[in-house]
């Protein structure tokens, strides 16, 4: 049976374009939605993004086929635990997470027998936060990674990937310990060597800086809290990355010398050609192997 009943915890940006996305869409949605700042609850509902504002989880997934973790990870915890006693029967229950260990332990942990839980992370979203910044365009012809286990209900499995499909999203599964270590190579580090980049320099370099830089360093504009977590449940991941990308310094370090020209143009255009791939394989110019 396909879901009717939505609840959304966390109507922010993501959580506020999957209530736009579905209004869009052809399918019959009733939305929930759960946040703990009244204002953004009445800005979730004069967007249209939600049928019922609720400042009480539990309250806010009573009677729902389909729930939606769409607060900061940090969170995820207490709110497994508030609405676990409060979810019926049959319910499934996804999320947005930048990390999926911990989310998929806790959903394991907390969440009864009879409640399907499958984690998700679709690849959208921006440096902004809040409702008003929601568009019901956001997810499509982006990438979603499910993170099914051993242990994932088949059935519940093919319902959570058929949501973001008809969200217009593109599909792709890894496990909850391949999503994290990728994540931190391709999106958390990043994030961390942009806030860097903006930590490092001085007020009088930085009345210099230029749209090179902007660009460089536009994910740094993002909320310190939503950051903070994502950092610490996948420390141990981004200390790995962080110390590869040491080891590319550390390269770029030696080849510094003038005597290692040659080299430092190869290592240069190396990297240029392989970022030239990246972005034809995005614009689905060629396909990966």
């Amino acid at each position: 049976m396909q879901p009717t009943r939505l609840s959304i915890l966390g109507v922010g940006l993501l959580g506020g374009s999957i209530g736009l996305a579905c209004r869009a869409g052809t399918k019959p949605f009733h939305i929930m939605g759960y946040g703990h700042r009244r204002a953004s609850l009445d800005k979730a509902r004069e967007f249209s993004a939600i049928d019922e504002a609720y400042d009480d989880p539990a309250a806010a997934v009573r009677e729902s086929d389909f729930v939606i973790l769409c607060t900061p990870v940090g969170q995820f915890l207490p709110i497994l635990r508030q609405i676990a006693p409060a979810l019926k029967p049959g319910a499934l229950v996804t999320d947005v997470g930048s990390t999926k260990r911990s989310v998929v332990r806790a959903a394991a942990e907390l969440l009864p027998p009879t409640v399907h839980f499958v984690g998700s992370h679709p690849i959208a979203g921006s440096e902004k936060r809040g409702v008003e910044f929601a568009r019901a365009d956001l997810f499509d012809k982006a990438l979603c990674i499910i993170t099914p286990t051993p242990h994932t209900n088949p059935e519940a499995l093919d319902q959570v990937e058929s949501f973001w499909k008809t969200l217009g999203m593109r599909l792709t599964r890894l496990t909850p310990e391949e999503h994290d270590r990728f994540l931190a190579d391709v999106s958390h580090l990043p994030h961390a060597v942009a806030a860097a980049l903006i930590g490092m320099q001085s007020d009088a370099a930085l009345a210099l800086a230029g749209k090179g830089f902007l660009d460089a360093t536009r994910i740094a504009g993002g909320d310190g809290g939503l950051w903070r977590d994502i950092f610490h449940d996948n420390a141990d991941n981004l200390r790995d990355s962080i110390k590869r990308l040491r080891d590319q310094l550390d390269r770029l370090d030696r080849l510094l010398d003038p005597k290692q020209g040659r080299e430092l143009s190869t290592w240069l255009d190396q990297t240029a050609a392989r970022r030239e791939l990246l972005l034809r394989q995005k614009l689905g110019e060629v396909t990966p192997d």
